[in-house]
């Protein structure tokens, strides 16, 4: 058992912490925010994450997981600290280092042994080197001090499972000491280890996510042309899935790729690659098709529609994914404004998500249009007039393809997420856009009054 500290609680950190505390280490949590830190002793988890809180609970309770905003009593004798505050996106798509450099800054002043820091938050390659020298600059005790890279590779919903049960574990070190210590640190894991230098982990993280951004892109640049030539994306994945080089993870085409990982760390690797004089054109083609497919539904819809005001209209799925209340990228940030500018009256639908949406959106009016959060997919399609699916929870899989005909006003759905068979959309009497397969037809549609604008 070492004794580890973890700095940050939010996806990265408090996952890591938790998990550590289960493989038995002993895990000090450090947060500024009194008040989440007050939350997590109560056994509250301040994200929503699958399994998370049960271990929270176990392992506080039996003395191997604390939270503190007391950094210097977390930092001082601990064998490790881990790094895992947010790096933000600036706007000209490099990564924002002010919250490591805090911390890197409070372990010089508190550190009283020998201590491996190690660096999981997501870092332009080289920022190790940089950490470390930032640290030794500032270094009050002498002491022994080196900095690791050690890239995670969660994915929010089932994050805890990634880290307990992940394929593999990526150190990059610049010593045998600090090398041995991350070996010992994850022995209890039993998941495969590679070890590289530091620079060569750093550039993993990106080009790992990168390149399964490019695959969500690239599947979504040929559903595009699928809809064009007559084509299903859905038989055209099923066949390219079989050829072991291809895999069949990541082909579902949509409205895009969201979250904290992929948006950010392809403009990133774009933005290192220009500060080094080389264009990264693959990554930039990932960027431009993502940004183009998120509001791929609306545009569909818009010409579909004459107009969307007065309309009500049904979201079904406000967050990036299932399983999260993240929506960091989410298609329905993009969406959702431009039906409150047209004068649509929204009501939407996340099992999960709605709080965090509303802190953004607030219910009620909402410029031309307004918003209301209802607690059920039947609540949103109840007399609509037009449905969106933007989250493939398992509510909205849940509901069947004649009830969007019994509930709706006009059964007028359009689906980023490919849910529904094409053929039963259109025999339980649905007008079905989605992405890369034909529409239903425009016939299945009788009832005329379905286009009457509601009445305010």
């Amino acid at each position: 058992m070492l004794k580890l500290a973890v700095a940050g609680t939010g996806y990265v950190g408090l996952v890591a912490g938790v998990c550590f505390a289960e493989v038995g280490h002993q895990v000090a949590c450090v947060d500024i925010n009194l008040e989440k830190v007050e939350l997590m002793k109560s056994g509250s988890s301040p994200i929503y994450e699958a399994g998370l809180e049960d271990l929270m609970q176990k392992n506080y309770a039996a003395g191997k997981l604390n939270y503190t905003t007391d950094y210097q009593a977390a930092y001082k004798d601990a064998d490790a600290i881990f790094i895992g505050v947010g790096t933000p996106e600036q706007p000209d798509g490099s990564a924002n280092l002010s919250h490591i450099a805090t911390v890197a800054r409070q372990i010089a002043e508190s550190v009283e042994k020998d201590c491996l820091v190690v660096v999981k938050s997501t870092v332009p390659v080289g920022t190790n080197d940089k950490v470390e020298q930032f640290i030794q600059d500032f270094l009050v005790n002498d002491v022994k001090v080196e900095v690791a890279s050690n890239p995670e590779f969660l994915a929010q919903g089932s994050a805890v499972q990634n880290t307990l049960h992940a394929e593999r574990i990526i150190i990059g070190t610049e010593s045998k000491w600090a090398e041995e210590i991350l070996m010992k640190i994850y022995e209890p894991f039993n998941i495969p280890i590679v070890s590289v230098n530091r620079r060569s982990a750093e550039m993993i993280k990106y080009a790992s996510n990168d390149f399964l951004a490019l695959k969500i892109s690239y599947m979504n640049d040929i559903a595009n042309l699928c809809e064009l030539v007559g084509a299903d994306i859905q038989d055209v994945a099923k066949g390219m899935s079989f050829d072991e080089r291809i895999g069949s993870k990541f082909l579902n085409a949509g409205i895009g790729y969201g979250g904290s990982c992929f948006p950010k760390d392809t403009k990133a690797l774009d933005f290192i690659a220009q500060q080094n004089g080389y264009e990264l054109k693959t990554v930039k083609a990932a960027i431009e098709v993502n940004k183009e497919q998120k509001t791929m539904l609306y545009k569909k819809a818009s010409k579909r529609l004459i107009t969307f005001n007065g309309l009500k209209v049904a979201v079904l799925g406000l967050t990036f994914k299932p399983g999260t209340d993240d929506l960091r990228e989410a298609a329905s940030l993009e969406n959702v404004p431009l039906l409150l500018e047209q004068g649509a009256h929204i009501f939407a639908f996340d099992p999960v998500g709605s709080p965090n949406f509303a802190k953004v959106h607030p219910e009620g009016g909402n410029g031309r249009g307004s918003i209301t959060y209802v607690s059920s997919a039947e609540q949103a399609l109840l007399e609509a007039n037009v449905c969106f699916i933007f989250t493939e929870w398992g509510e909205v899989k849940a509901v069947a393809p004649e009830q969007y005909k019994q509930w709706m006003r006009t059964p007028l759905v359009f689906d980023g997420r490919n849910l529904y068979s094409v053929e039963e959309m259109q025999e339980a009497g649905v007008e079905y856009h989605s992405i890369g397969r034909r529409s239903a037809t425009r016939g299945v549609i009788k009832e005329p009054h379905h286009f009457e604008l509601q009445k305010s």
